[in-house]
């Protein structure tokens, strides 16, 4: 019976990959390329409708391949399948301008976002799928696994070892990935050492690496300049550290990229300590090293702080506060965004961001019709992991009152902090969300919703929170969404009766019902007034970027 099996073969892939590191040993390519000859690299190893994964990180780029990319004959290269967390470099876009690619799965496009929605509306791309991080990550191992990647890191060695230095993010997933499923690796770095302070990628998993001509860019994603935090935002970050953090005791959590935010952590120096609150709310931290982190975590608020990537001029800071971030043995920390992901995912009671649009059920987006953003992690933190299964006082108090009966699980705290009114007058609340008219032009099972209504439980605008929790039926939530939304069009069609009734039930609450002096939401409240402040709490070891320099 055997005999009559045909046999099958199993090393395809293998093989695929042999061939095409012949044909690079043929052209006289060694493990070393000189940065001259990276196209004809790419043009080498690449093959047409092969999955290639550019590493795009929130910060670091692999530029330099991606740039060698875009200069590649299309002819020679075409169709590719992108796989890459973040489209942020112009790059990165005219690769599909050009025809060399064709489909992208991606999760987030911010600097891109508008040159994305007209490819997209040109019928010039198609779009797979916009994924959460770890969503996208989680295929990397299954079905869009990269036949090769284009990485980068801050120095190798002559043999290729790697040292990805602190803004490690997506690379040990990537490369995993590809290494191990007959992938080929491809690795720009800014400069060939002697000996790298640390092993991040070995080098027997790296087939080719290039010194690039400069360093990789790192984008500064994560400073904001307390300059320019305004009196509304301090006034909603009061109202979420009285109101939210405060009785929900949240000690685990992570903060969303934001003024919002960052006004929230340059409070809790001032009216958190006001409070009370040192040692008992946001101690530990799934968290980029915010700038704006510095007089909190010097004030003795944090505990911990475990990082999706790094952030510009922080290193020295982050090096002398060892108790505080996880660094190695040469003191530079080694970010890990899966990991950190996963840690907002399932360790941390709360999620605090911001969003473009908020629908009636409480459904949030960032993919408009004009900009096709796309969403990064939120979908991830901003969800509540059903597969949990340790307890907490904020994740029990938040089950509670999500049930009239018997507490079967907890729920993470799924927190959307917005203006009501955003840039050019565009009202955050809407009847319907852009994601539907995308979903269209897209061709989608599913709209791009970012955050989910079923896992937001509460909204705070300048106006008020709106704890959804509390809410029994969806005519309440409705209510509660519209009895925060301001003078929006949304907010002008409420129902004044039911919102005077949910608010006298606590499921809407005004800033004075929980005693916020809105009064007292001046600048004065905030710990650092600008980055030569935040320099000063660091005692000089943070370095902020020259744009962020006025002295």
């Amino acid at each position: 019976m055997k005999a009559n099996i045909k046999e099958n073969t199993w090393n395809v892939q293998k093989n695929k990959r042999d061939s095409k590191i012949n044909a690079a040993t043929q052209k006289g390519f060694e493990k070393l390329v000189p940065s001259n000859r990276a196209i004809e690299l790419l043009e080498t190893v690449l093959a047409p409708e092969d999955k290639v994964c550019i590493e795009g990180n929130n910060q670091k780029q692999a530029d330099f391949l991606s740039e060698c990319l875009s200069q590649c004959d299309n002819k020679v290269l075409n169709d590719l399948h992108i796989l890459q967390s973040v489209l942020a470099l112009p790059s990165h876009i005219d690769i599909f301008e050009k025809g060399i690619a064709s489909k992208v799965d991606f999760s987030f496009s911010g600097p891109q976002a508008l040159r994305l929605a007209k490819l997209v509306q040109q019928q010039k791309i198609q779009i797979g799928s916009i994924h959460t991080y770890l969503e996208l990550y989680g295929r990397y191992f299954i079905d869009l696994t990269p036949n090769v990647c284009l990485i980068t890191a801050h120095s190798a060695d002559a043999e290729g070892n790697l040292y990805t230095g602190p803004n490690t993010e997506d690379t040990p997933a990537i490369v995993e990935a590809t290494a191990f499923k007959s992938g080929i690796v491809i690795a720009q770095v800014n400069e060939l050492v002697d000996n790298v302070p640390r092993v991040d990628i070995p080098a027997d998993w790296v087939d080719f690496f290039i010194v690039a001509p400069k360093p990789n860019y790192i984008e500064p994603l994560f400073t904001r300049d307390p300059a320019q935090i305004t009196e509304v935002q301090i006034l909603m970050a009061m109202m979420v550290i009285k109101g939210i953090y405060a009785p929900y005791q949240i000690k685990r959590l992570n903060h969303g990229i934001g003024f919002n935010t960052a006004a929230i952590e340059l409070l809790l120096p001032t009216y958190g300590a006001e409070l009370n609150l040192k040692g008992k709310i946001c101690t530990n931290w799934a968290l980029n090293p915010h700038p704006t982190m510095i007089p909190a975590i010097e004030s003795g608020f944090v505990d911990s702080i475990h990082s999706f990537g790094s952030e510009v001029g922080m290193d020295e800071y982050i090096q002398s506060r060892p108790d505080v971030f996880f660094t190695g043995k040469d003191g530079s920390m080694r970010s890990n965004r899966a990991f950190s992901q996963t840690a907002g995912l399932y360790a941390c009671d709360l999620f605090i961001g911001a969003t473009l649009q908020i629908d009636l059920q409480g459904n949030s987006s960032t993919a408009t019709v004009d900009r096709i953003a796309g969403f990064g992690g939120a979908p991830n933190m901003g969800s509540d992991p059903h597969g949990r299964r340790h307890s907490s006082y904020a994740y029990l108090k938040a089950g509670q009152e999500a049930t009239d009966g018997r507490v079967v699980k907890g729920r993470k705290l799924v927190v959307q902090m917005v203006e009501t009114y955003r840039e050019h007058m565009d009202s955050v609340f809407v009847e319907e969300l852009d994601a539907w008219q995308l979903q269209e032009k897209m061709g989608s099972d599913f709209p791009p919703i970012m955050i989910y209504g079923d896992d937001v439980t509460h909204i705070v605008t300048e106006e008020g929170i709106a704890n959804l929790l509390l809410c029994r039926t969806p005519e309440e939530r409705e209510q509660a969404i519209r009895g925060v939304a301001g003078y929006t069009p949304i907010g002008m069609q409420r129902d004044h009766e039911k919102v005077k009734e949910l608010r006298q039930r606590g499921i809407i609450q005004r800033p004075e019902d929980i005693g916020v002096d809105a009064s007292k939401a001046t600048r004065d409240l905030l710990a650092a007034k600008s980055v030569k402040d935040l320099v000063k709490w660091s005692n000089g070891t943070y370095s902020p970027p020259s744009r962020f320099r006025n002295w």
